[in-house]
């Protein structure tokens, strides 16, 4: 029974460094100068809950590059579920700063998050059942001449 427990602990604190890895791996990748990478790196940033939300945070209100921060914050508008109303605080702190860079990019973020918003509403109301209206074409007119 004690050899088990102690497995148990060595494969969590394994799991929590493999864990950290992953995180200062996309931390690095996020502060690329190459946009794609540094949004991929924050979309899987999205997806770590508040470990992703911190790191997010930290870039966007920190000293780093234009590059960096708007893909923090294309990160924190692709959160999900319960994170994604403590991402838009994130946001709407960041139009509060003094950094002409975080504040476009929080801009920019919360003004796409409330059209897809907007969007998405339209886009259900309008065709509920998925199907397409069928038109018709009307007959050709015969000319006479």
């Amino acid at each position: 029974m004690k050899l088990e427990g102690q497995q148990q602990n060595k494969t969590k604190r394994q799991n929590d460094e493999e864990s950290i890895k992953a995180l200062k791996e996309l931390t690095v990748k996020l502060c690329s100068n190459d946009i794609t990478i540094a949004r991929l790196a924050a979309f899987n940033l999205s997806w770590m809950q508040e470990d992703g939300l911190a790191i997010l945070a930290n870039i966007l209100n920190g000293d780093f590059t234009r590059t960096s921060k708007k893909a923090a914050a294309y990160g924190l508008r692709s959160m999900k579920g319960r994170m994604k109303k403590l991402a838009v605080e994130v946001l709407e702190k960041g139009l509060k700063s003094r950094d002409r860079t975080t504040k476009a990019a929080c801009i920019k973020a919360l003004s796409l998050m409330s059209k897809g918003n907007s969007a998405k509403a339209g886009s259900n109301q309008q065709n509920q059942t998925g199907k397409q209206k069928i038109q018709e074409i009307p007959p050709k007119s015969k000319s006479k001449d």
